[in-house]
This record gives structure tokens, C-alpha cells and sequence, in this order.
């Protein structure tokens, strides 16, 4: 009985701030500088990318595009040998 009254005092309380916090979240009041914060967050996080980007290019060793690159290079010509293989198999197939 007692856990029933808590349960249902409970559900009150967190239906009543739900629609509370809905309505606070959807403010411009509250969107507008979080939207600020948020971008000069990606600006930031940016910067430090590229900071990170050149101390390693800096130190000699590949940076993450470079890495990409070489990654897909590598994918590129596995799948032309993939194909190589596949036409040779087929030409041998044909001469039996």
C-alpha cells in the first residue's frame, strides 16, 4: 500500500516536470546560448583536430587523413585483384 502512494505520487511529480522541462527546453531563451555554446564547442574541438593533426605531420607520422587515404588505396587495389582472381578463374573454368 505504502509503495502504490509513492508509486503514484511519483508518476505525478515526474509527469508535471516532464511538461515542465518540455516547455524550458523548447525557449529560445534556452536553446539560442546552448546553440552558441554548442557551435563554439565544435569550433574548438576543430582547432584542436588540426593542432593535433600538425604536431603529428610535425613529428613525421601520418595523420588520419594520410592514414584514410592509404586505407583506401589498399581497398581499391585488393578489390582489383579480387577481380583479377575472379576472371582468372573463369578463364580457367572455360579452357576445361
Amino acid at each position: 500500500m505504502l509503495w502504490e502512494t509513492w508509486k503514484k505520487g511519483f508518476d505525478a511529480w515526474e509527469a508535471k516536470t516532464a511538461q515542465l522541462f518540455e516547455l524550458w527546453l523548447k525557449s529560445p531563451l534556452i536553446l539560442q546560448p546552448m546553440g552558441l555554446a554548442l557551435s563554439a564547442a565544435m569550433k574548438v574541438k576543430a582547432a584542436q583536430d588540426r593542432a593535433v593533426a600538425r604536431w603529428w605531420a610535425a613529428m613525421g607520422l601520418p595523420t588520419r587523413r594520410d592514414q584514410e587515404r592509404t586505407l583506401h588505396a589498399l581497398n581499391q587495389l585488393q578489390s582489383r585483384l579480387m577481380d583479377l582472381e575472379e576472371r582468372l578463374a573463369g578463364e580457367r573454368l572455360a579452357k576445361e
